[in-house]
Order: C-alpha cells, then sequence, then structure tokens
C-alpha cells in the first residue's frame, strides 16, 4: 500500500478495515490511532472510514470494536463477556502447576524475557502458562524495544512484593541462579562440534 493512500473505493475501505482488525488483535490491548494511521499507512480520514467498517463488522459477533478519542481496541463483546469473566474465574481457581512456577523462575533469574527464550528455556510453547500468569498479575508484558514484533516478560512489583523482595537480586541464589541460566543459554547456542 503506497505512504498516505487515500481511500474511496468499498474494497480500499474493507482491505484497511482487515488490516486494522488484524493489528488490533495482534496487539491484544489498546492501540493509539496514531500508531494504528501509521501502521495502516492511510489519512486520517481513511482510518475513520476503516474502523467504521470495522466496528459494523464487528456488530453481531464475539468482538467489538472500543473507540476514545486517542485509542482503539479489539474486545470481548459484551453479550460473551459473562462466560469469559466465568472462565477467567474458574482458570484463577487452579493453581498455576509446575509449568507456571518454571515461567516465574525463569522471568524472575533470567530477567525481562520474550516469549521465544522462554520457550527455548523450557522446550515447550508458553503460551497458554504466560496468559495464566499475565491474568493474575503474576507478569506484565511489554513493548520489546529491540523488536517490535516481540513482547518482553518481566514479574509484577505485586508479585515481587508478594515474595518480600525489594530487589529481583535479593531473590535466593540469585546470582548463581542467574549465572547458570545464562551458562546454558550460551552453551545451547554453540553448535555442536560433535557431529
Amino acid at each position: 500500500m503506497e505512504q498516505d493512500k487515500q481511500t474511496g473505493t468499498d474494497n480500499e475501505i474493507a482491505e484497511l478495515a482487515s488490516l486494522a482488525e488484524a493489528f488490533l488483535f495482534t496487539e491484544g490491548e489498546p492501540m493509539a490511532r496514531s500508531k494504528l494511521k501509521k501502521l495502516l499507512s492511510c489519512t486520517d480520514e481513511g482510518l475513520l472510514s476503516a474502523l467504521h467498517a470495522l466496528s459494523k463488522r464487528q456488530e453481531g459477533s464475539g468482538m467489538t470494536l472500543v473507540q476514545t478519542d486517542r485509542e482503539v481496541a479489539l474486545v470481548v463483546s459484551p453479550s460473551c463477556s459473562p462466560a469469559i469473566r466465568a472462565e477467567n474465574e474458574r482458570e484463577h481457581e487452579r493453581e498455576i502447576g509446575d509449568a507456571g512456577l518454571e515461567v516465574l523462575a525463569i522471568v524472575l533469574y533470567r530477567g525481562p524475557s520474550t516469549r521465544s527464550q522462554i520457550d527455548y528455556i523450557r522446550g515447550v510453547n508458553t503460551g497458554t502458562t504466560l496468559r495464566t500468569l499475565l491474568s493474575r498479575n503474576l507478569v506484565l508484558r511489554t513493548e520489546n524495544p529491540n523488536d517490535s514484533r516481540e513482547y518482553l516478560y518481566r514479574p509484577t512489583a505485586e508479585f515481587l512484593a508478594h515474595l518480600g523482595v525489594a530487589d529481583i537480586k535479593d531473590l535466593p541464589d540469585y546470582d548463581k541462579i542467574a549465572s547458570e541460566l545464562s551458562a546454558f543459554e550460551k552453551t545451547k547456542e554453540q553448535p555442536d562440534s560433535q557431529l
């Protein structure tokens, strides 16, 4: 799509609406209108048309478009939110299990980590576990300054307070475990010279 493309045809608006939906879904949280406009490479008028088309498209579905003067977000529709809330409550009643503890240990002792780094250390997909930890406010997700396609996961201040530590370095055996994690990652990055 060319820079600052004017929209006018139904097909162009539908294409922008589809792209907006994809970007908002991927973001998973409110996005600044200015950022979405930049991602879509469109004008203010094009953004308004795309968001209007997307809002119409979402009517009667499980998702709805929420807009403020500065942000937009794709969220669960009011008709579906009671079912989602009930499932979240059931999820909170379950223990986080060994997988959750392992992920928490990684973000505590390794520091801010991407999902792919956590997956690599654990050797399995951690998507579901991270969602559980996020929903319980044990970890938070922030933008990765080195790669806008990934997020960084880190422990929340609330979780650290629950553990009774003011600084991550106050965790038991912090230096030893952090260095062992670092050594593990470095040995796995080395090509196997025996092959």
